[in-house]
């Protein structure tokens, strides 16, 4: 679930280069980022140094400056960097014009649930682990998080309107209430998840969201 390489911006340089010189500085910064949302969706910001992430790809502090102004312009660059990938993850799954619209939602619960059972339920949704943190973290990054979920909410919507067209779900729906009803309670539900290292919250959301689809007035 949280297996990137995004290709970003480089940040302004201001610390020390890479003292190995046979991995490309990109590959680095790459690397950086990478593990920087596989510890924050397992752990979160504020209980994360700058050291931690330092360890597991084993380069200088000042290797981490040369890419990064501060931890919280890392954060940053962490969250364009997941949202790019779920982004795409999302329309793998929801632009897939062969399976119906409803079986496009629910591949996509069963994939997230599959990445999650693979890292024995300790990772989530890094943009769900900041909102839950937003009272101690960098006012910076609440509209970033807050454009996120509405970027994954529009392409839900889409998704939904497609499946209300074909007869999947009754007609009085609001595709784009339901969309922002579906992430308000599937990012509940992976934090149960982790909570309980089951998959028995999510089994039980999706269940309920999707009952309530076939739900007629």
């Amino acid at each position: 679930m949280t297996s990137i390489t995004p290709l970003l911006p480089q940040a302004r340089r201001r610390g020390r280069p890479p003292k190995n010189s046979d991995v490309p500085r990109q590959d680095i910064r790459a690397l950086l980022i990478r593990t920087g949302v596989a510890v924050l969706t397992e752990k979160g910001y504020s209980s994360v140094g700058i050291d931690e992430v330092l360890r597991a790809v084993q380069v200088p502090k000042g290797s981490f400056y040369y890419y990064f102004d501060s931890k919280e312009a890392f954060g940053q660059v962490l969250i364009t960097a997941y949202a790019d990938y779920f982004a795409r993850k999302l329309d793998r799954w929801f632009l897939d014009t062969a399976i119906s619209p409803v079986q496009r939602l629910r591949n996509f619960i069963q994939d997230a649930t599959e990445g999650m059972a693979r890292h024995d339920f300790r990772r989530g949704c890094l943009v769900g682990n900041l909102g839950q943190e937003m009272g101690t973290l960098p006012e910076s990054f609440r509209p970033k998080l807050e454009q996120v979920f509405l970027d994954w909410q529009a392409r839900t919507a889409t998704c939904l309107a497609e499946a209300q067209r074909a007869k999947e779900i009754a007609a009085h729906h609001d595709c784009a209430r339901l969309a922002q009803f579906f992430w308000i309670g599937w990012e509940g539900a992976v934090l149960r998840a982790k909570l309980d290292r089951s998959p028995t919250p999510l089994d039980v959301y999706a269940e309920g969201f999707f009952e309530m689809l076939r739900a007629k007035r």
